[in-house]
């Protein structure tokens, strides 16, 4: 999958954009001090592609045995730095890729840029764990091969088991097309077919806007293959395909098209697999950018939807992948995007990180329910729990011995029928900074609120809202994950809000209870610290 940041596509000599990024990641740094405005770092050209010849580490990579590299540093020493979710040691990270569980490990591959942290050219970065929690880097899976099919960047695609053979199926550009490589070796290093690209265009009899990013499975009569695309005029659309080899291919029609101005021109990063006695869809929607999903019935080539939603609300979540485990469960990473401009980026050292594990299941009126996965209670420190509290309208409450930058909260209130109440969180002494997770009785919706997370101007401040239905006589459980500049929300193991918050104070670390317009009873809240992996 590709996304193009603000005014990408003009190239830029290696030592320029170095220069005004440098530039620019100065003034950012200043404008915390001055209250100023960062300026505007155009848009990353494809001049700076790194050589490939070899698969030796890349200039910025980072080494999996060495000592930390000056943008490792620079990257561990800055303060929004998540701790316990998934990330390289520096430079960009964005989709997840290639998951795949083989003997008792689990492999994560994604899109990284070992050169930069912004996006650019794609390689396949890869780390294996045992527990889904703690994560061990392993050397970088797929590097561009000059004046091959993916001489400009090893996009989107997933990891399947052939018969033995651990192989990847991803989209080489440019143009976009379909290519595989296969390992020998445990999945440590990865040998391009040379037949590539497998899938050398799209269709011939259709106008497509996008061919990008196959999901691949096994059924009895073969390979089955979906990849990311859009009929222009028409709206976004998965493309099926067959083989019995995974090397020659047979299209198969459009198993599903969207309308564009409902769901999106085209549409990225594509899973179709079996969820109780359904099927499910999951595509990221450009331009929406929100990732859409959909519940219905697959037979025949075709998928037809009965029920669709979104899967994340807050604004930060895109380009998710799936993959079913030995417990026969279905897993799902997002992509957690920044939400500060490209110059703080570029200061940083480091931009995007992976969600925690969510497991995917079908709820008893055929919902989409998604849950955290039960091993990032691996992470728990010391338990902290209050039981019974009662607000009244307008009141908040501040808990001194709930509080941190990294941590894990339950809690399990009831609104009154007029008003709204929740928890604050990353909240500064006076209040200046504070981010609020509230439920909404009257508008039925489940909210973050960032329009004060952070005094920094280059940090994005908005709210977002994700549909939540609760009756008077329920109760509204929110379960959330904070991990320095990542806020994960789950309402009711139905809907998820998202976001990124960058708090400029050191202090910015408490916790509150609040209910406004109306009383609230929280009748419990459970706390606990969770460790760096």
């Amino acid at each position: 999958m590709k996304r193009l940041a603000a005014g990408a596509g003009q190239s830029q000599p290696i030592r320029s954009r170095r220069m005004l990024l440098m530039a620019a990641a100065s003034a950012a740094l200043m404008s915390v001090a001055v209250g100023c405005k960062a300026p505007r770092v155009p848009g990353p050209g494809r001049s700076n592609r790194l050589s490939s010849t070899s698969r030796g580490t890349p200039s910025g990579q980072y080494s999996v045995t060495g000592e930390a590299t000056m943008t490792e540093r620079q990257a561990a020493s800055d303060a929004h730095r998540p701790q316990y979710h998934f990330l390289p040691p520096d430079k960009w990270m964005n989709d997840p890729n290639g998951l795949i569980q083989w003997d008792d490990r689990y492999h994560l591959f994604y899109q990284y840029n070992p050169e930069w942290p912004y996006l650019d050219v794609k390689y396949w970065g890869h780390a294996v764990s045992t527990d889904l929690v703690h994560w061990k880097h392993l050397p970088i899976a797929l590097v561009p091969t000059p004046g091959g099919p993916d001489k400009d960047g090893c996009w989107t695609g997933c990891a399947v088991n052939d018969r033995g053979m651990p192989t990847l199926v991803y989209t080489g550009v440019h143009p976009e097309v379909q290519c595989i490589a296969t390992s020998s070796d445990g999945l440590t290093t990865w040998q391009k077919y040379d037949g590539n690209p497998v899938i050398a265009k799209p269709p011939a009899d259709l106008d497509v806007v996008g061919f990008r990013d196959p999901f691949v499975w096994r059924e009895e009569a073969g390979w089955y293959a979906v990849i990311g695309s859009g009929i222009r005029g028409v709206g976004g659309a998965i493309l099926l395909y067959r083989s019995d080899d995974l090397r020659r291919w047979e299209y198969l029609g459009p198993a599903l098209v969207g309308t564009e101005f409902e769901t999106g021109t085209m549409w990225e990063c594509p899973n179709l697999f079996p969820i109780g006695d359904k099927f499910c869809l999951i595509v990221s929607a450009v331009p929406l950018k929100k990732v859409l999903y959909f519940i219905g019935s697959y037979a025949g080539g075709k998928f037809v939807p009965q029920s669709h939603g979104v899967i994340d609300h807050g604004g930060d979540f895109y380009a998710p992948q799936t993959m079913q485990d030995r417990k026969l469960r279905r897993l799902m990473w997002g992509w957690v995007w920044e939400g500060r401009d490209e110059a703080a980026q570029y200061a940083a050292g480091w931009a995007g990180v992976m969600s925690v594990p969510r497991v995917l299941s079908l709820g008893p009126k055929d919902e989409l329910r998604i849950e955290p996965a039960p091993e990032l209670e691996l992470l728990r420190g010391e338990h902290k729990h209050l039981e019974r509290v009662e607000l009244g309208a307008g009141a908040r409450a501040p808990i001194s011995d709930m509080a941190g930058a990294a941590f894990e909260l339950i809690a399990r209130f009831r609104p009154g029928p007029s008003g709204r109440a929740g928890i604050k969180v990353r909240c500064s002494p006076n209040g200046a900074e504070q981010t609020l997770i509230a439920y909404d009785q009257p508008k039925q919706q489940l909210l973050v609120d960032r329009t004060r997370s952070s005094t920094y101007i280059s940090a994005h401040l908005d709210v977002h809202e994700a549909p939540l239905s609760v009756s008077h006589d329920e109760l509204v459980q929110v379960h959330i994950f904070v991990d320095h500049s990542v806020i994960e929300v789950c309402g009711n193991s139905t809907c998820w809000l998202t976001s990124r918050i960058y708090p400029s104070r050191a202090d910015s670390l408490g916790v509150e209870l609040l209910a406004e317009n109306d009383g609230a009873t929280f009748e419990s809240v459970e706390f606990w610290p969770l460790k760096s992996i």
